[in-house]
């Protein structure tokens, strides 16, 4: 017992120093994401760049150990510093995708350098990596060698170092000031670029100094590899558990977890998957408390370009313009049918298919990243997942269950290849939507780390169970596939079946997008709130989202099964994943071309030109980096660019085609109400942790009422109406037109005829005028998922009715001229009211308006006022309104209500309100010139 008991010690001491290891290079990561909002994928790259660096300068060279060590670590200053300046920096305002991607391929460049060192001799490679100590100590019965002691001082040295650096000094002051807030760190004189080089280069140097003392232990020391994807997931879901920003936690993460991993391997050393599987699970509850706390907010940073423009109203009418995509398709559909007469090689046309079928896998990220902002670098997990099913079902293997401490074994039948792929499909993108929903609360860069350690434990534990792999390293299809008397054993049949299976996937994926369902999914991406507003379910929408991409990824796995024949788990490794991210942003994310773009890039060229040595570079990291500092929107930005300065050029040319007013569409007859009282709030409260917002506010809006909500900033207006919307947490009581709606979540609350307009007037920013209405039409019948995605009559009908009724809208509101532009290019003025046109699209009755005057001009404020009481009209409408343009709030409002502090301190008409002293002393002020401004005006 004394023996196992001391084992057990020097195994918690391995893990112990193994998660400090991880520890101390998540520190370079939480320094660079608190500066900038980047996950860098690079640092351990660099930082064994570092080490090659030292260890050729010592062993090879002769030079002293610290003068090594010093050099080491300025290689990885500079490193990191020069690709700030040159990489970074240029893609600073693209997509955190496509710098994700940038560092990714940082990492293989830094990997590149360290091949191109000179070659070391057989002798140098046994020689033990240099360290300044050499002895080995026994404590309480734990073995420590020389090389771990050193790590262990050195590391507890830079991390007090790095603590004091950034809390105290004045670079460590700019650099939370510059992540606090980039513009007024800029006002206070503090230059953002000059703080993130000097961020990169410090992580640079310090993933350097960290990993020669890491190295300090290892008998080779040309070690010549960069650390592994499963060590680089450790590292995240340290910085993770950290929320990217306590070095103290971090280290302390990374230590309990270096220990559970030794402990795990300890009692499990047959399989040695199971510690991924945990550090999914760690990673999923990592990002629930990181949300939690209240991590920074990714908005903003996932609208993809490029913004595929509509054709320009005056060309629609030209069939070949109309039809030029379909057009540009079906010759390159032609072009790839005809490949395989000309290319009769059995190996090439092998590599023709899986370049068809790696763009199907690809295409699954234009839904998951394009569309839903949802950055997933588990693609390939999820690819392996239907090719793995998929032969298992072909193969006929038995299911293996543990139930109670009983193996229970499940007899599988064997399936016909195509009905095996639907289930491969369907498993998938089941796992897709349960790693989803385990993530909900993530977002964006967050969600890289949960999917990459989702793909990390599927190449090491899921993809090894004995009903995927059958006892062995590989899967293999037991008969070839056939489809009815078509066998698919020659290569260039199959290349036929991939053919068919990308043209569908597109097809597919480019109709999905025109529908319903694609404008519910990038709204949601865009502004939940103003989704949530429009009645689509954000969460279902994210959901089904991951389902799509699952599914696509795992279709193209299915597929790649009956091309690999037997499928190698190699073959859907994090690499893979890493690959399909690639070619999706190569491409260009943005659209259903992008993804084939891509992979006629990264594995065509080097297929079509096996022994070039110009081809490596260009689809190697170096080629990579380039390409997107000079396109971040792919080769499919290059192409829009060219296409939509023609189709500009060609209508200028061509007269404007007539368009005759319209009237109003009537909104679905609406009954009488079936309450006299539209909102009834009783004791709302609202909290933020522990502040207090709105504090038991109960507040009335008649039927066919305008009441105005004033108060100051900070007063808890916009909290009192984002509760009564359901869109934040609150308490108390919220009836719309006598239904009890407190227990609903936003969009279902709206249902009832709720309509909100906000005050930034965000919309939906790439989404067209047209398509925003059509939105907001979700709430007068939403799209059903399979007759919009079959493209069945009744979706097809649906979705001209939609059209329809938003170009009626679009016309009555004077917005003709605006409908093909993307609601970011219009002013805020025009925006209020294509927010007046979705309330009528909706067929709202009770609508809150934040500040619909806010950041108009005074003529465009005029003009609201009018349309606003067209719309009450319209609509039959009652109206809650947040305003703090005096006059106009007082003019227009039946009654008025005043906040302050979270709580109502007056109420009535509005000239009660304007003469109230309590609103005079705390919101009018004593100035007799504001309060005769505020004039109420004839008493209503």
């Amino acid at each position: 017992m004394i023996l196992a008991f001391e084992v057990g010690r020097q195994y918690v001491f391995i893990g112990a120093v193994n998660g400090l290891s991880y520890a101390l290079l998540a520190l370079g990561v939480i320094l660079i994401y608190r500066s900038s909002r980047i996950i860098n994928f690079a640092v351990g790259a660099t930082g064994v760049l570092a080490s090659q660096v030292m260890a050729h300068l010592v062993i090879r060279y002769g030079a002293p150990y610290w003068t090594g060590v010093v050099l080491a670590v300025l290689a990885g200053a500079v490193f990191l510093g020069v690709a700030e300046l040159t990489v970074v920096r240029r893609l600073f305002t693209a997509p955190r995708v496509i710098l994700l991607v940038a560092t990714i391929g940082l990492a293989q460049l830094a990997q590149a350098l360290i091949f191109a060192l000179p070659e070391a001799s057989a002798a140098d490679k046994r020689h033990r990596f240099p360290t300044p100590w050499n002895r080995d100590l026994e404590w309480f019965g734990i073995s420590i060698e020389g090389g771990e002691f050193v790590l262990f001082v050195a590391s507890a040295a830079a991390v007090v170092a790095l603590s004091i650096w950034v809390r105290w000094s004045a670079w460590g002051r700019a650099i939370r000031a510059t992540a606090a807030d980039p513009d007024r760190a800029r006002l206070a004189g503090i230059h953002p670029g000059r703080v993130s080089t000097v961020v990169w280069a410090l992580t640079g140097a310090f993933a350097g100094l960290v990993t020669v003392f890491q190295e300090a232990d290892s008998i080779g020391s040309f070690v010549a590899t960069s650390p592994g994807h499963a060590t680089m997931t450790r590292v995240l879901v340290v910085a993770v558990c950290a929320s990217f920003v306590s070095f103290s936690v971090a280290v302390a993460a990374g230590i309990i977890l270096g220990i559970v991993e030794a402990l795990v391997r300890v009692n499990y050393p047959l399989d040695l998957g199971r510690f991924e599987a945990v550090l999914l699970l760690v990673a999923i509850l990592g990002i629930v408390a990181t949300t939690r706390r209240g991590a920074p907010d990714e908005a903003g940073a996932f609208s993809f370009s490029p913004r595929i423009r509509p054709i320009p109203a005056r060309l629609r009418s030209i069939w070949w313009v109309r039809h030029h995509s379909r057009i540009l398709a079906a010759v390159g559909v032609a072009i790839a049918a005809v490949v395989p007469v000309f290319v009769t090689t059995a190996s090439r046309t092998f590599r023709y298919s899986e370049i068809l079928l790696m763009a199907l896998a690809a295409l699954s990220l234009v839904v998951l990243v394009g569309w839903s902002g949802q950055i997933s670098l588990g693609q390939g997990a999820f690819a392996g997942l239907g090719a793995l099913t998929t032969t298992a079902l072909v193969s006929g293997n038995d299911l293996g269950l543990g139930v109670a401490g009983f193996d229970v074994v499940v007899p599988m039948p064997e399936l016909h290849f195509l009905w095996a792929a639907v289930w491969g499909t369907a498993v998938a993108a089941a796992a897709s939507v349960i790693v989803g929903i385990g993530a909900l609360r993530a977002r964006g860069l967050l969600l890289a780390v949960v999917t990459l350690a989702f793909a990390v434990a599927a190449e090491k534990f899921f993809f090894t169970r004995p009903f995927l792999s059958g006892g062995s390293q590989s899967a293999a299809l037991l008969e070839r596939a056939h489809i009815g008397p078509v066998d698919l054993a020659p290569q260039r049949t199959y290349f036929y079946l991939a053919l068919i299976g990308l043209v569908l996937g597109v097809a597919f994926t480019a109709h999905l997008r025109r529908t319903g369902i694609g404008r519910r999914i990038v709204a949601t991406r865009e502004n939940p709130s103003a989704a949530a507003a429009a009645t689509v379910w954000p969460t279902g929408s994210k959901v089904l989202a991951f389902a799509l991409g699952g599914g696509l990824a795992g279709f193209a796995g299915a597929l790649l099964a009956g091309l690999y024949s037997t499928v190698l788990f190699s073959f859907f490794s994090v690499d893979t994943s890493f690959k399909v991210v690639a070619i999706a942003v190569i491409g260009g994310i943005g659209s259903v071309i992008g993804p084939v773009l891509g992979a006629l890039w990264v594995i065509g060229l080097p297929a079509f030109w096996p022994d070039s040595a110009l081809i490596p570079v260009l689809t190697s990291s170096l080629g990579i980096l380039v390409l997107l500092m000079y396109a971040p929107g792919g080769f499919v930005q290059l192409w829009y660019m060219a296409r939509d300065s023609y189709f500009s050029w060609l209508a200028q040319r061509k007269p404007a085609p007539l368009v005759r007013g319209r009237d109003i569409p009537a909104p679905p007859s609406i009954p009488d109400p079936p309450s006299d009282i539209a909102l009834a709030a009783s004791e709302l409260t609202v909290r933020y942790g522990p502040r207090v917002a709105v504090s038991q506010v109960s507040l009335e809006v008649g039927h066919g009422e305008i009441v105005g909500l004033i108060g100051t900033n900070g007063a808890g207006k916009t909290s009192f109406m984002n509760g009564v919307g359901g869109l934040i947490p609150a308490s108390g009581r919220v009836e719309i037109y006598g239904t009890d709606v407190s227990r609903l979540a936003a969009h279902r609350r709206h249902r009832h005829h709720l309509g909100r307009a906000f005050q930034a007037a965000t919309l939906f920013p790439d989404l067209t005028v047209r398509e925003t209405v059509q939105v907001a039409l979700e709430r007068r019948g939403h799209t059903r998922f399979w007759p919009a995605a079959l493209a069945l009559p009744s979706g097809s009908r649906h979705e001209r009715r939609q059209i329809g009724v938003a170009d009626d809208l679009i016309g009555f509101f004077g917005l003709g001229d605006f409908a093909d532009k993307f609601v970011a290019e219009l002013s805020t003025g025009t925006r209020r009211i294509v927010e007046l046109a979705c309330l009528v699209a909706g067929g709202s009755r009770l609508l809150c308006l934040d500040e619909p005057t806010a950041g108009v001009a005074q003529r465009e404020a005029e003009a609201l006022v009018p349309l606003l009481h067209g719309v009450r009209r319209e609509l039959d409408a009652s109206v809650l309104l947040i305003e703090h343009d005096m006059p106009l709030v007082m003019s227009i409002s039946d009654r008025i209500y005043c906040m302050d502090a979270g709580e109502v301190i007056a109420e009535g008409t509005p000239t009660a309100v304007r003469d109230n002293p309590l609103v005079v002393a705390s919101y009018l002020g004593t100035d007799t010139r504001a309060i005769a401004r505020s004039d109420a005006g004839p008493e209503p």
